[in-house]
């Protein structure tokens, strides 16, 4: 695909998105093995035949798109999500049972918790005006409706060095590090911060990953606490 010519946007690198996903499927594999068994497996091969195809169509930048790769990549966000859930329900009954000891229901939780930054992130990112790929190479207006707005969505009227970098006055565009930021600070206040969700989805995936969070926090580690001390 080509850039439109009304864009100046930079397209968006690969590799981001590679390494936090690489990181969030080594962290699922490495769960300790009361936690999940046969699970972990299929996810982390699933996630990696997946990834290969997508590197091999766009392997340094995201200007090639298909039916396929789109629904593959959409796909590989939405695994990461659902079988971390699963885990985390894995979590909650281990922590009921009292099966496990306290430093590794800890290690869980916080494999867990990263794991669900990242899979939102990757998810987020999947979804928001298109994906990755048209984000910056679609003329503004043909864009799909935004998930999220950004500040830099709304800078262009502030004083001249912020606003430079607005979506407006720079065709700035929303990259893998920004929803990152987004998930992770989602994650810890269990509210949107500064970016805030705009659609039914982006608001329902949002409670989702924030109700996550406060049952790790309210209850795992506070169990995984009592069960050191």
């Amino acid at each position: 695909m080509e850039q439109h010519e009304s864009r100046s946007a930079r397209i968006e690198h690969r590799w981001p998105a590679v390494a936090a996903l690489v990181f969030a499927l080594a962290l699922y594999g490495a769960l300790p093995n009361d936690l999940i068994t046969v699970q972990r497996y299929i996810t982390v091969a699933i996630g990696i035949l997946l990834l290969i195809p997508l590197i091999i169509i766009n392997p340094h930048r995201f200007n090639r798109q298909t039916a396929w790769s789109r629904v593959a990549s959409l796909s590989l966000a939405i695994i990461v999500v659902v079988s971390n859930q699963v885990t985390l329900v894995s979590l909650v009954a281990v922590l009921v049972t009292g099966q496990s000891n306290g430093p590794s229901l800890l290690q869980s939780a916080l494999q867990v918790w990263v794991a669900n930054v990242i899979g939102f992130a990757l998810l987020y990112w999947e979804i928001d005006r298109g994906g990755p790929v048209i984000r910056t190479l679609v003329k503004r207006s043909d864009l799909p409706r935004a998930d999220f707005r950004f500040p830099q969505d709304e800078d262009d009227d502030t004083i001249v060095e912020v606003a430079a970098g607005s979506s407006l006055k720079s065709d700035w565009t929303a990259g893998f590090v920004d929803y990152f930021y987004f998930s992770l600070s989602n994650s810890m206040a269990f509210s949107p911060t500064d970016t805030m969700p705009l659609t039914a989805r982006a608001k329902l995936l949002m409670s989702l990953q924030s109700f996550g969070g406060f049952v790790i926090l309210a209850l795992v580690i506070a169990r995984a606490v009592s069960l050191i001390n």
